[in-house]
């Protein structure tokens, strides 16, 4: 057996010959392990081979050709998932979205960073659905990731293993791709390239079609009802192609169709129950983001059976608001009781996940998760929120989300609780290929902090 901190030296030049055959073997020996799937193992091994997780338990021998990690004091927990990002896209500030109340600054981007691919106008203005305005539902975000994006190793960093990254331009802005925070060729990081189909309520204005918040749900609807027209239309030529005119193909329709699932922004009370609503009439399984005020309403969830992607992002007072300015009780609350959601959705049985919605550093990623904690949700239902729920919801937990023998080897070992304030993580292995992040400084100067931002 090869132990770690013997043989360092052998394994720092043994390192590049290691991943260039296949990933090396390992085995953390003795540690606590949050598996999530089951009750936490206190003193147990897990073994990574070949990207995947060979074995875990306790009473486990080391194979012989394992680098051995001394787990002792240590704790392992599935890689976290970012359950909706723009991770992996290089690009700017995001556009705004519609206000919720008790945000700061109003207005805000619903993730981390927009779509780098320039979206040009029409010649001249929709006039109507029939010109497909806002519409790129054929883009895919696994043909748009970049593998040496800096926003890939940041997230690695904190703990994430996995990210769900979709466009966020337009109103149908296209199709996402759930990959792992590991390699060189984005090609052998994507898990799914069909991960559903990214929609906002972002209108054009009053200067064309859509110009209004009805105008934009109209033009939803009608989009999902020339799908299914267009479905029907497809399969009746296939079948007898021979004296019938053929459909004419139609791109954006096509990224509808392809799209296993819809996501649907719900950040209000009232978001939650239009968007409810309206996922019935387009038959569509949705999965609604945004969250903040879903514990009004969770009644209506629950008996809907939607997931919900929580965002970590909690509404915060503007710094530069005027201290004399008395604000509506109403905004008030949502700002105090929106970190309550997930406790709330957890004690319900709904299934919810976490969003990081581009907060910059790890730290405070754990940090607004400590206060959905402080607000009532249990530690254990807070790191699934970060694992399997997320894979469950895009369906794939029968290869991410705990540790598990055949899963995929994505796991995050610390030298405490995941959410203390002096936890640090010693280990991130994604595929099975391990790293070692640098200590997060406790001390970080504002334009560095500036800096991981504007990569976000």
């Amino acid at each position: 057996m090869k132990r770690e901190f013997v043989l360092l030296p052998v394994m720092l030049c043994a390192s590049a010959v290691l991943l260039a055959e296949g990933p090396a073997v390992y085995a953390i020996h003795d540690a606590r392990v949050i598996r999530v799937s089951g009750p936490p193992l206190e003193h147990a091994s897990v073994v990574v081979r070949n990207g995947l997780i060979e074995a875990v338990g306790e009473n486990i021998t080391p194979p012989a050709d394992a680098w051995i990690i001394e787990g002792r004091g240590l704790t392992v927990y599935p890689g976290l998932i970012d359950a909706l990002s723009t991770i992996g896209i290089p690009g700017a500030a995001a556009p705004p979205t519609a206000a919720t109340p008790g945000r700061t600054g109003g207005p805000r981007p619903v993730a981390a960073a927009p779509l780098p691919t320039p979206i040009v106008p029409p010649a001249s203005p929709a006039a109507g659905p029939e010109d497909r305005p806002s519409n790129t539902s054929f883009l895919r975000a696994a043909d748009q990731i970049v593998a040496a994006d800096h926003s890939v190793e940041l997230a690695r960093d904190g703990g994430f293993t996995t990210a769900v990254t979709f466009p966020i331009n337009n109103i149908f802005a296209g199709q996402g791709v759930v990959f792992d925070l590991s390699g060189t060729r984005t090609g052998e990081m994507v898990i799914d390239p069909s991960a559903g189909q990214y929609i906002t309520l972002r209108s054009n204005g009053f200067t064309s079609f859509p110009g209004s918040l009805m105008g934009v749900i109209a033009y939803i609807r009608q989009i999902y009802l020339d799908s299914d027209h267009y479905k029907v239309a497809k399969a009746i030529y296939d079948k007898h192609p021979n004296g019938l005119e053929r459909p004419a193909y139609d791109r954006t329709l096509e990224g509808v169709i392809q799209s296993p699932r819809v996501l649907l922004p719900a950040h209000r009370a009232v978001e939650v129950d239009r968007m409810l609503q309206f996922a019935r009439e387009l038959k569509s399984k949705p999965v609604l983001y945004g969250g903040e005020e879903a514990w009004r309403v969770v009644d209506s969830i629950k008996k809907s059976g939607a997931p919900v992607l929580v965002t970590l992002k909690w509404p915060e007072k503007a710094k530069d608001l005027d201290p004399a300015i008395n604000e509506p009780l109403r905004v008030l609350e949502i700002r105090d009781k929106a970190p309550s959601t997930p406790g709330v959705l957890a004690k319900n049985g709904i299934l919810f996940a976490f969003y990081t919605d581009g907060i910059a550093t790890p730290k405070e990623i754990l940090k607004a998760a400590q206060k959905a904690i402080d607000a009532g949700l249990a530690p254990s239902d807070a790191i699934r929120a970060f694992t399997l729920n997320a894979a469950e919801i895009y369906g794939l937990a029968d290869r991410l989300g705990s540790i598990d023998k055949g899963k995929i080897a994505n796991l995050v070992v610390t030298d405490g609780d995941l959410f203390a304030d002096k936890t640090q993580i010693k280990y991130v292995f994604v595929d099975g290929n391990k790293f070692e992040p640098a200590p997060e400084s406790p001390d970080a100067k504002p334009d560095a902090k500036k800096d991981m931002e504007k990569t976000q």
